[in-house]
């Protein structure tokens, strides 16, 4: 954990956001996975790590707005707890690791809410994404369970979104370390890759990398030579020469702060000549966000930007066809990459999803597109100092998304299908880093930065 007085800062930060009432921030509970004794590995809720800091089950955090104070509950073990779990803190030993004087039990936090409740103030909570806490809110708030999501505190979410989203100095140390992490994963993986492997081999190794230095994957690792798939989770295939081995992977660690990084690389240690060029177009997509990313600029126009100069490349290697300006427009791009160019990191891979991403990536100056592919960009809004997000372009041959196209005779302007056709098999390949938003453009993430040229990359796989 951080020092107790930034746990504090954050949540007197977070009330004097508030206008009145109560703030729930509800932490997790122990989640079964095939008998209740038998539990999945435990992972606290990102914003009750932020504001409280206590990696235990079972814990609810109240701020009071107008009285001004901060509460833990929580349930102290029990002696049949302790004999399996070795000695164990009081709760009011953890609460006061993270500066807050009052602790009360589970069954006082019922008191507390409906004291509230009959009083007529404002009860502030998050999204939940968990079964367990929706029951919960159903039973302290007397609201049903399907009718939860009604009464989430757009107020509460603009806050925490507020104080999360621009990362301190002490989070992007933490970050950087789970980056750390990230580049023994990838290049574990690029040294051990070859044809006759299977991709859970390469999973399982960088896995074990990410558990042994932190606290385990920060999202189910992609290992895939179906590469077009953009979250394939599937590890069964064999590798085979002459493809290409797509991998986004990244650590959390023991903080809960992630890293998310992508490779494309080839199985038999060398790209084809057509791996080549297609790669090097996608190279000159990362590398133009590279130099667009300050702050002050949107990162939808990033995403434009970006877009246009993958037109062009697309349209050198004749797969597309046109003005590169006037197919963005179209949105032709989007048969290639039909996702956005990044979204913020940080508790989270996909940081503060779970709060919507509307409010997350978009605000009042910056709405999200209707268009395809530019309304799967996560991220839109426009860069501050302290944003921490993903630089991620990818190119991908999806055989049925280019027959919907061609079928529906969408951007035949633009596009050269029967020359798109050909590349079926080709796969898909993504490049992607991590970034700090600074005072005039931005960091790359880790002390080393993982290979990502076809030189680089080639090298490190011949060793």
């Amino acid at each position: 954990m951080f020092d107790k007085e930034v746990y504090i800062s954050r949540r007197n930060a977070l009330r004097s956001k508030i206008k009145s009432g109560l703030v729930l921030i509800l932490g997790n509970s122990e989640a079964p996975m095939n008998y209740p004794s038998n539990t999945y590995h435990f992972r606290q809720d990102s914003n009750f790590l932020y504001f409280f800091g206590l990696p235990h089950a079972d814990f609810v955090g109240v701020l009071d707005v107008e009285a001004d104070t901060d509460c833990l509950y929580g349930n102290d073990y029990s002696l049949d707890d302790i004999i399996w779990m070795g000695p164990q803190p009081t709760l009011k030993e953890l609460a006061e690791q993270v500066g807050v004087q009052s602790t009360y039990s589970l069954r006082d936090l019922y008191i507390t809410i409906q004291g509230a409740i009959l009083k007529g103030r404002k009860i502030h909570f998050l999204p939940p994404y968990r079964g367990e806490n929706v029951l919960l809110l159903e039973s302290l708030l007397g609201i049903k369970s399907d009718r939860i999501k009604s009464y989430v505190s757009a107020e509460l979410i603009r806050a925490v979104v507020s104080l999360r989203e621009i990362k301190s100095p002490e989070e992007i140390e933490q970050i950087d370390h789970a980056c750390d992490i990230g580049y023994e994963m990838h290049t574990t993986a690029m040294k051990m890759c070859r044809p006759g492997l299977m991709e859970r081999d390469i999973a399982g190794a960088i896995e074990g990398v990410a558990l042994s230095k932190g606290s385990g994957v920060s999202f189910h690792s992609i290992v895939s030579q179906n590469g077009e798939t953009l979250h394939n989770h599937f590890h069964g295939n064999k590798l085979e020469a002459g493809r290409m081995l797509l991998m986004d992977a990244g650590a959390e660690n023991a903080m809960n702060y992630c890293s998310d990084f992508t490779r494309t690389i080839p199985v038999s240690g060398r790209y084809t000549s057509l791996q080549k060029d297609v790669y090097n177009v996608l190279l000159s997509v990362f590398e133009k966000a590279m130099e667009l990313i300050k702050p002050n600029v949107t990162y939808k126009s990033v995403h434009l930007d970006c877009a246009k100069v993958l037109s062009e490349g697309l349209i050198s290697l004749g797969l597309m066809k046109g003005n590169a300006e006037d197919a963005v427009q179209n949105g032709a791009h989007a048969l290639f990459m039909p996702h956005g160019l990044g979204h913020q990191l940080g508790l989270d891979v996909h940081d503060m999803e779970g709060l919507g991403e509307d409010f997350v990536g978009y605000d009042e100056e910056v709405e999200r597109s209707t268009q395809f592919g530019l309304a799967s960009l996560r991220m839109g809004r426009r860069l501050k100092k302290g944003h921490v997000i993903t630089v991620e372009p990818g190119i991908y041959f999806i055989p049925a998304l280019v027959e919907k196209w061609k079928k529906e005779k969408i951007n035949v302007n633009f596009i050269d299908y029967d020359k798109v056709k050909e590349m079926y098999g080709f796969g898909g390949m993504r490049v992607e880093d991590d970034v700090v938003v600074t005072d005039t453009g931005k960091r790359i993430l880790g002390k080393r930065r993982i290979p990502y040229t076809v030189e680089q990359i080639e090298n490190i796989m011949a060793k």
